[in-house]
């Protein structure tokens, strides 16, 4: 794990019966005038950590990225949640309880001033949830996921089915030795992945409820991977508007 500079701003906030995440609580990659045209990864932590937990991989990952490294909104053990612990039991989180933190963040995004090429998620635990929920509510918005460490939440989107026709490119990375999330949790998200996304699935034998190691080389490898692919599909859809303006 290696840490570098970054351009940091800090903060959260959740208000009764809504999620709200203040466009300022995020940690930056690259300055605000730097951002516009280039893939953004939106990165989503786990319960009790904040935003610098995963934002602490950036130097791992591609310097083209920009990244954004969200603050859950509710305040929980000297950290943040996406799913408070009273009413949400770890890998069963109400889906309205998802639901109004997918809204936030997209809320969020879609206030943005810049437009990044691609968009990708990348999460741990509850945040590696997020990410595939929010691929499911709004499918065809990102390019591609990394759930570390996460789950499904068990209900039923109305993305599943465009998502289960895209195939999107999903790594679902997690260890071994992870006795935090309910097996029953992995198995719903095994059997949702299977049919709803083009999944890399990898299991770390020593690994146990954290990102390390060799997790850490694999899932900067697929975002680069499929960083390229992603601008390569923008591109082409760009030439088919472009050609038919003519």
């Amino acid at each position: 794990m290696t840490r570098g500079s970054g351009h940091l701003i800090v903060g959260g906030s959740a208000r009764a019966g809504h999620d709200w995440l203040d466009p300022d609580v995020v940690a930056w990659s690259a300055p605000e005038g730097e951002r516009d045209g280039r893939p953004l990864l939106i990165q989503m932590h786990g319960w009790s950590y904040d935003e610098q937990h995963l934002f602490q991989f950036r130097d791992d990952l591609s310097a083209e990225l920009v990244i954004a490294s969200l603050r859950a909104p509710h305040a929980e053990a000297g950290g943040y949640a996406w799913f408070p612990s009273r009413g949400n039991p770890i890998g069963d989180p109400q889906p309205q309880v998802a639901a109004r933190a997918v809204s936030a963040v997209l809320d969020w995004l879609d206030a943005l001033t810049f437009k990044p090429s691609s968009i990708g998620l990348l999460g741990f635990s509850q945040g590696g949830a997020m990410v595939l929920q929010l691929m499911r509510t709004r499918p065809e918005s990102f390019d591609y996921g990394v759930n570390l460490a996460g789950f499904v939440v068990n209900d039923v989107q109305s993305g599943d089915s465009t998502l289960a026709r895209l195939q999107l490119p999903i790594f679902w990375g997690r260890g071994q030795q992870d006795f935090v999330i309910p097996q029953r949790a992995i198995e719903r998200t095994q059997a949702w992945m299977t049919k709803h996304s083009h999944a890399t699935t990898r299991v770390y034998e020593q690994l146990g409820h954290d990102v390390a190691g060799k997790e850490v080389t694999d899932f900067a490898a697929f975002v680069a991977r499929h960083l390229t692919a992603g601008e390569r599909k923008r591109d082409q859809q760009q030439g088919r508007r472009s050609e038919a303006d003519v």
